[in-house]
């Protein structure tokens, strides 16, 4: 399984790897292409939902943002994401919320 997150902040990426293995980190949609599963942090990457749908059409998209932060949450569902969860949500779990 191929999976790629949309991750920048050092202890996100800290969690997000320590849960789940082999994972590669990416900046840009274009990287996301032929993942399986792409974890989106909507905190910092809300904006490119669709254009990673685009990149990767039959990934699993995984969003997470700030549970207050409820238009941005409702955007990415709306833009393509499969999950999307408040921030901590995915972290109480960040596997099973990937691999779900």
């Amino acid at each position: 399984m191929k999976l790629v997150a949309m991750v920048s902040d050092l202890m996100d990426r800290s969690r997000v790897s320590g849960a789940v293995a082999d994972v590669q980190f990416t900046t840009d949609p274009a990287g996301c292409a032929g993942a399986d599963v792409v974890v989106v942090d909507l905190a910092r990457y809300a904006d490119v939902v669709a254009a990673v749908r685009a990149a990767a059409p039959d990934a699993r998209i995984v969003a997470f943002g700030p549970h207050v932060d409820t238009d941005v949450l409702e955007r990415a569902g709306r833009d393509g994401a499969d999950a999307v969860l408040p921030r901590s949500r995915f972290f109480q779990d960040p596997g099973a919320a990937i691999h779900s």
